[in-house]
């Protein structure tokens, strides 16, 4: 049977709202696991937490501990463009860790790490693809990303200026680098919580519904993978 992991940073009230009470709950490395028989797969789903070093070590535990053979992410993000407005769902082509830089040492360019052709990191494409025939209303968006809650316009511009990138959060450049690594296909679907404008108190009020929102387009994609 599949084993799909699906790493939730903090969305997991809408993971038990749509699924319920799993089928078993496992405490390992001070993260909880919550696994589900739907038929066709069974779903390991993970909460890290916010943040990069915790996504990270989320993803290789789904990775090796529970074997599985893609992972998927959703959550909420902050929207960098009029466009990218509140409750705008979309699938995450490539990620930006843009406070990674180890320029001054190895002339590698700020957000590349060393090894990859530049500074983006890119999720699998064979699902991005699959996940936007499934769902064509999904925009395709580059993801800033880094451990740092982003608010408010000047920000959120500035980003979007020097990144080109659509959406930020905290979790996805971690999934995305621990996955290519491991050889293990990801997706990203995010919706947005905060628009341009925006930042934690609408992220707050918005988090419940964003969140829901978001699972109900994911979990569409994953049956149909």
């Amino acid at each position: 049977m599949k084993k799909i992991g699906m790493l939730v940073a903090v969305e997991m009230d809408a993971v038990l709202g749509r699924y319920g009470t799993a089928k078993s709950v496992e405490n390992r490395h001070g993260f909880e696991m919550h696994q589900y028989d739907m038929g066709a797969y069974e779903l390991y789903v993970l909460r890290s937490g916010a943040g990069e070093i915790a996504a990270a070590a989320a993803a290789e535990l789904l990775i090796d501990r529970y074997e599985v053979e893609m992972i998927v992410n959703f959550g909420v993000v902050g929207g960098l463009t009029a466009e990218m407005g509140q409750t705008k769902t979309c699938v995450v082509e490539r990620v930006v860790h843009y406070d990674f830089d180890t320029s001054e040492y190895d002339k590698c360019l700020p957000g590349q790490y060393m090894g990859y052709e530049d500074e983006y990191l890119y999720p699998s494409p064979a699902l991005i693809d699959k996940a936007v025939a499934l769902c064509p209303e999904l925009k395709r968006v580059t993801c800033a990303s880094a451990d740092k809650f982003v608010a408010g316009e000047a920000a959120k511009s500035a980003l979007h200026q020097r990144w080109d990138a659509d959406i930020c959060e905290m979790e996805a450049a971690a999934v995305v680098l621990t996955c290519d690594r491991a050889q293990v296909p990801c997706l990203l679907i995010k919706t947005v919580s905060d628009g341009l404008t925006q930042g934690g108190e609408d992220f707050g009020t918005a988090l419940a519904d964003t969140s829901a929102l978001c699972l109900e387009v994911a979990d569409r994609i994953i049956r149909e993978l």
